[in-house]
């Protein structure tokens, strides 16, 4: 054992994780297509880019960044679900320091293991799909979510030197989608919502937090996430209109049902306990919180108006997101939004790192026309260490 590994923390799950294996059975069919002379020029587009944008995770992020001892990925306390109330105003210094250790490491681990999730289906995809050119972006694809999972993976285990368990909805909706054998709902199910639903909350970390290695981390998942989402709108929308009503009708129902049970993903119940926090009451204030309404309908920003685009906009399905207070995101324009990731992504240090940094920063090409849906980026340098930004 090296002198690193003798001083490394221990890496642990918080909680009991049951089996360290879970097996989903189900039946996978496998398609083969011998049309090598050609395909679709966007999805083609797409496989280039997914080349051009391959990086190594050991060399592209430095490593020797620490997160903080107070507050590891330095984002506001008002981030924080019980921020402002009684419970978290009793809280003394040292218990403050131990939730945000607990409630960050909790969302990482979610990215985690639906990044794995994401492995899973990116392969499941190469497999299912009958056209090669989907075939070929998919396989990039596999690639970007292995060094997702190896991303993450590294940031729990070097750096916060703890986990959290996969949470039930998210496990729920990924055994849905592991179990169906259609190819077209392993695209519904991952690439439109799990990967849209993601990149709202990659954003937050990204565009809040202060710590250079947690951000950096997020804004270059975000840049491959990007990619994915488009690969899902395209492949989607031609191929919606050839199924009949009752075939369209099916998939909004699983639709409508996935998107209730992933607004329950954001709930860290079991972060309470952890932590020796009275668990009903938490739950009871982050539920009521208007901290809660609102990041929950911010998720939906990209997720609503691909569903749009794809073509799933029967009546049930409008009606469940105005119920969710979500329907208003349908006509944004998520190419847009898109495209604002992978600049960010691929200028992200200048852009929130260095003084004076902003989007349009000289020498850089910026998406032309206002993004909607997108928190502008601050333009101050990090604060001093033991400082996160105030709300």
């Amino acid at each position: 054992m090296s002198q690193d590994d003798k001083q490394r923390p221990p890496f642990h799950y918080v909680g009991d994780i049951g089996s360290l294996d879970w097996k989903v059975p189900g039946e996978v069919e496998t398609a083969l297509d011998w049309a090598y002379d050609g395909g679709r020029g966007d999805l083609l587009g797409l496989y280039e880019k997914g080349k051009r944008q391959q990086w190594n995770a050991s060399e592209r992020i430095d490593w020797r960044q620490d997160l903080h001892p107070d507050n590891p990925m330095q984002i506001g306390d008002h981030t924080v679900p019980i921020f402002g109330s009684p419970v978290w105003e009793k809280l003394d210094q040292k218990k403050k320091v131990e939730l945000r250790w607990h409630l960050q490491s909790w969302q990482i681990s979610q990215f985690l293991h639906g990044e794995q999730g994401a492995l899973v289906c990116a392969s499941k995809v190469v497999q299912l799909v009958p056209y090669l050119d989907a075939k070929l972006y998919a396989a990039t694809q596999v690639f970007d979510e292995a060094r997702h999972v190896e991303v993450y993976g590294r940031l729990l285990r070097e750096k916060f030197a703890m986990a959290y368990p996969i949470t039930a909805p998210l496990k729920s909706l990924l055994e849905n989608v592991f179990r169906d054998p259609r190819w077209d709902f392993t695209y519904l199910g991952m690439q439109v919502l799990i990967e849209g639903l993601a990149l709202a909350a990659f954003q937050r970390i990204r565009n809040q937090s202060f710590n250079k290695l947690a951000a950096t981390i997020n804004a270059y998942v975000m840049q491959d996430e990007a990619r994915h989402v488009a690969f899902g709108r395209l492949a989607l929308k031609e191929y919606y209109p050839q199924l009949s009503e009752a075939e369209r009708a099916e998939r909004e129902e699983f639709l409508v049902e996935a998107c209730w049970l992933m607004r329950e993903r954001l709930a860290p119940d079991t972060v309470w306990d952890a932590v020796g926090l009275p668990k009903k009451l938490c739950m009871e204030i982050a539920e009521q919180s208007q901290l809660m309404r609102e990041f929950r309908a911010v998720l939906f920003r990209r997720v609503v108006p691909t569903i749009k685009y794809i073509g799933l906009w029967g009546p049930r399905i409008q009606a469940a997101f105005d119920k969710m207070g979500v329907l208003a995101y349908a006509d944004l324009d998520v190419d847009k939004m898109l495209a604002e990731d992978e600049y960010v992504g691929r200028n992200f240090i200048q852009l929130r790192f260095q003084p004076g940094g902003a989007l349009n920063k000289a020498g850089t090409k910026r998406p032309p026309g206002p993004v909607q849906g997108t928190d502008s980026l601050p333009e101050n340098p990090p604060p001093p260490a033991g400082q996160p930004p105030s709300r």
